[in-house]
């Protein structure tokens, strides 16, 4: 290491110690288990978990030396500590309770009765989408959802309006939602998709808004519905979704949103932007476990249920769409009738494990004041990041920074907390490689790109420190081997 390369980091160090020091919100990190190097490294469970004779936490004091550099809430956000308390509480419920467990509330217990479950967090998650409690169910899993809520809005017209919108890039289950969704109505992917790439970035395809709202334009006669990501899983990218709600619907264009890389990562005014549809997964930023129970909303302006209607949206129901006082009546005539609001598009009881888990680290949120602060802070971390990556006097050096560009956006206010990284030809598994023998943690899209996501619930400036450091050493490693 160079002498100022040395100097570089001790200074950058200086920093991220004023800055994480006189962090607002700092407290939220100890909320969460944070794996240390020897824990991500190790290829066996702890023995304590085998056993069952104690708790998976991190008991043992650490220094954050010890702890890995996690930068991968935007795939899998770390566990809340309160998560382990929580599922516990919910199982000596069931082991004492049984099926009372149900409808009879304990005494002591922090936790709803089952048949309350999925109200309480949809309590807890309507601050963090900006909509009232009636427009969200905490529900299925984010594609289930996607499906639907095009089952339920997505009717096509042959002759008119009979296309599905979405980007060209979208995550896979999208695409395969989308496809699935038009083949079960008869028409064909290639005559009834819209897929859109932009024409200013064909090889990131970062959409402008301008890119957007024109095709909306231009396809506006045949589009019957339009799906986008809030953030763009690859690149990052926070689409601007107030604008090309209110363009698509001036349009006649239902919109649903995929907020998975959005929710608990930027704010979200879902009823005030008169958002028809979104649904999310609850696993990155919202921490409630791998592939846990996602969630839904429904604009109040689609959820309405009138006395004299029988016609509640072409929705698939169940039984825990009823309403709660007659949800367990086992009623089938006259037939179904949803609860109003997004209740009424729920099927089957959600899982309490699952949504047990999934409050568990939305009471987090609500410790550190809701999204508004948390993102104050995430952009403060993104731009001390990317200042790292850039600075010419600083941690890495310009044959370093030479080997990876930023294909995210560069302004603040069109991303959330992910900088995706675009490395040379045949670096990426060295790099990926060299990366986690450091005990940093950050996630691949290959061929070519690194995520780095540091997420402001548990994620300090001195990471971003550790991550440059730890960046630079194994692109220099990579250069060597792959020159």
């Amino acid at each position: 290491m160079s002498s100022s390369t040395a100097s570089a980091i001790a200074a950058a160090r200086e920093r991220a110690q004023a800055l994480d020091r006189d962090d607002p919100l700092a407290f939220t990190r100890g909320e969460f288990t944070i794996p240390t190097k020897a824990q991500i490294a190790s290829s066996h469970l702890p023995d304590s978990a085998v056993s069952g004779s104690g708790d998976n936490n991190n008991t043992t004091t650490t220094t954050d030396d010890d702890k890995c550099v996690y930068l991968c809430g935007n795939s899998l956000g770390l566990q809340p500590k309160r998560t382990q308390t929580r599922i516990n509480q919910y199982l000596t419920t069931w082991a004492t309770q049984g099926v009372q467990g149900h409808f009879k509330p304990l005494d002591g217990s922090p936790l709803p009765t089952w048949l309350d479950a999925d109200e309480r967090a949809a309590k807890l998650i309507a601050p963090i989408v900006g909509a009232s409690e009636d427009e969200v169910a905490v529900m299925q899993t984010l594609t289930a959802n996607l499906h639907l809520l095009m089952s339920a809005f997505y009717r096509p017209d042959i002759n008119g309006k009979h296309k599905i919108m979405l980007e060209s890039k979208a995550f896979p289950s999208d695409h395969f939602a989308v496809e699935t969704q038009l083949r079960h109505h008869g028409l064909s992917p290639a005559n009834s998709m819209i897929t859109l790439t932009s024409p200013s970035s064909p090889e990131d395809n970062i959409l402008t808004t301008p890119e957007i709202l024109s095709a909306i334009t231009a396809h506006a006669a045949s589009t019957a519905l339009l799906l986008l990501p809030g953030i763009q899983y690859y690149t990052g990218q926070l689409l601007d979704i107030p604008t090309i709600t209110s363009h698509a619907r001036a349009h006649g264009i239902f919109v649903i949103w995929d907020l998975a890389h959005a929710v608990g990562n930027v704010p979200l005014r879902l009823h005030d932007w008169a958002v028809d549809a979104a649904a999310w997964c609850s696993y990155k930023y919202l921490n409630s476990g791998p592939g846990s129970i996602g969630g839904l909303f429904v604009h109040e302006h689609n959820s309405r249920v009138q006395e004299d209607e029988s016609d509640y949206a072409n929705r698939l129901a169940g039984w825990w769409g009823n309403p709660k006082p007659t949800r367990f009546a086992m009623a089938t005539v006259p037939g179904f009738r949803p609860a109003p609001g997004a209740a009424g598009f729920q099927l089957s009881n959600p899982s309490i494990l699952d949504t047990t888990s999934l409050c568990a680290s939305l009471e987090v949120f609500a410790l550190a004041g809701g999204v508004d602060p948390l993102r104050e802070k995430s952009l403060r971390l993104t731009a001390f990041l990317e200042e790292l990556l850039f600075d010419a006097q600083g941690i890495l050096a310009a044959e370093e920074r030479a080997l990876f560009r930023v294909i995210t956006p560069r302004d603040p206010a069109q991303r959330g907390a992910q900088l995706s990284l675009m490395l040379r030809d045949g670096l990426l598994a060295v790099v990926m490689r060299e990366l986690e023998g450091r005990g940093v943690v950050v996630d691949e899209r290959k061929p070519d790109v690194i995520r780095v996501a540091p997420a402001p619930l548990y994620n300090t400036f001195g990471e971003c420190v550790a991550f440059v450091e730890a960046f630079g050493e194994a692109l220099g490693v990579a250069r060597n081997e792959v020159a």
